[in-house]
């Protein structure tokens, strides 16, 4: 069973319907236990940093993550969802995210180009990240997003692209994983990284 976490975030619906078109049984959820038994958990979320963590803490999901982590179970943030697993973000000065993976999000600078950056992007792959596993260098996926990830520590980024600036569009630290642009958005090769993604034990 796939746990989606539900916290009024949106696109919930786009990643339930994608996940059970591969073939797997998911669940709209915030119970503890549901997320705790999953054999893979994803967090999506379109909107501001700052009430997402908000709700995070209201429907007392921010430990319920932190437990999932520790327990080793597969874990995908998606949009928001990656960008909440960090420590900050510009976009919510003086709020603190999850802090499972050291970086800031940090907002698309002015050069030109329009932001929110909404559109295809192609990907620059490591060579190494299980979600990328016999995906193409240079995929095309789908971004909607006016912030972008600067991770600490290099070795995590497993993709990036440009926009104006580099972004870190994908990062995997042992069992967490998580993506700036929608897989579930991202037609056939999208669904593949989520595939792949839900395919780990």
């Amino acid at each position: 069973m796939v746990a989606i976490i539900d916290y009024d975030a949106g696109n919930v619906k786009s990643v339930e319907k994608a996940v059970e078109h591969l073939g797997f049984k998911a669940a709209l959820t915030r119970d503890r236990n549901d997320i705790l038994n999953a054999d893979s958990v994803i967090l999506p979320g379109v909107g501001a940093f700052g009430d997402a963590c908000k709700r995070l803490d209201e429907y007392e999901l921010t430990p319920v993550i932190h437990e999932v982590a520790d327990k080793n179970i597969p874990f995908l943030g998606i949009c928001l969802g990656l960008q909440l697993l960090f420590e900050s973000s510009e976009e919510s000065p003086g709020v603190e995210g999850l802090k499972l993976v050291d970086g800031k999000i940090k907002r698309i600078p002015d050069t030109g180009l329009k932001v929110p950056h909404v559109g295809w992007n192609s990907l620059s792959l490591s060579g190494d990240g299980r979600m990328f596993k016999d995906i193409p260098d240079g995929s095309y996926v789908y971004f909607v997003h006016s912030f972008y990830l600067e991770a600490k520590d290099p070795s995590v980024v497993k993709a990036t692209t440009t926009y104006g600036v580099d972004i870190h569009a994908a990062v995997e630290k042992d069992n967490i994983f998580a993506v700036q642009f929608h897989p579930e958005k991202s037609s056939d090769i999208g669904l593949r990284m989520l595939n792949n993604f839900l395919e780990i034990k």
